[in-house]
This record gives C-alpha cells, sequence and structure tokens, in this order.
C-alpha cells in the first residue's frame, strides 16, 4: 500500500547540488587548524533539510586507518534556489589518532577531505598537507 493517498500526487523531495569545495590553507603544522567549506544549494522546488558531512582519509599512516573517518557533520535547511556555505574547522582534534604505542599522535603527511550526504554518496575531494 502507498504512503500517499491515490489520487493524490506523491510528495516531491528537496535536491540538493554541492559545490566550491575550498581547504584553506591547504598545508598546516601539527597544531595548526584549517578550513573546509562548501556551498550547498536547494535545486528542488520545496524546502528542505540536507546533512552536510566531512570525512578524513589519511593518505599514509603508521597503522591502518579507515578509508573514510567522519569529522564532521550540519544540518541545514534550506529554501527552494537558496544556497548556504558550510565551513568545518580541521585541527589537531580532528586529525589524531592512536598509533603503535597506544599514544594520540597526528602525523605529517596528505590527508584526503571528502564532502558528502554520507559515507557512500562523497560529492566533493580536496587534499590537506600536514607538516
Amino acid at each position: 500500500m502507498p504512503w500517499w493517498t491515490p489520487g493524490f500526487p506523491a510528495r516531491s523531495a528537496a535536491t540538493f547540488a554541492y559545490s566550491d569545495l575550498r581547504v584553506e590553507p591547504k598545508q598546516i603544522a601539527k597544531g595548526g587548524h584549517a578550513e573546509v567549506s562548501v556551498n550547498v544549494t536547494n535545486t528542488g522546488q520545496v524546502a528542505g533539510d540536507e546533512v552536510v558531512q566531512l570525512y578524513l582519509r589519511d593518505q599514509i599512516a603508521s597503522v591502518v586507518r579507515p578509508p573514510r573517518e567522519l569529522k564532521g557533520f550540519e544540518r541545514i535547511h534550506l529554501a527552494p534556489g537558496q544556497t548556504k556555505q558550510v565551513t568545518f574547522q580541521v585541527g589537531d582534534a580532528e586529525l589524531c589518532f592512536v598509533n603503535a604505542d597506544v599514544q594520540w599522535v597526528v602525523e605529517p603527511g596528505d590527508f584526503e577531505v571528502m564532502i558528502g550526504r554520507s559515507s557512500s554518496d562523497i560529492v566533493l575531494k580536496g587534499k590537506l598537507i600536514v607538516r
């Protein structure tokens, strides 16, 4: 049985487009921080909510790391045609992990920055270098 009443059109859902991924600065030192920002636009005909998610991937680490680690998310509400910039802070708290000596560390290297709707729906990718 459909969730909508027969004779009435089904509900339409809001759709969202992601653009203009920025990682600034592109290179930081341990203890520093970068801002990751993205524009999200409601391209649908109705208002709606979107949960914008930030994932990081350490390209080369001293221990095996997950391919995507959720490091931030923000729920936004947009009217049709409205655009909002979402910004995340990335610093030691987002970059650290427990190494083989059971110590919290931030290792230098390249990090893939990913923005998406979920871990299986990554829309934009960028890069952050930690020195």
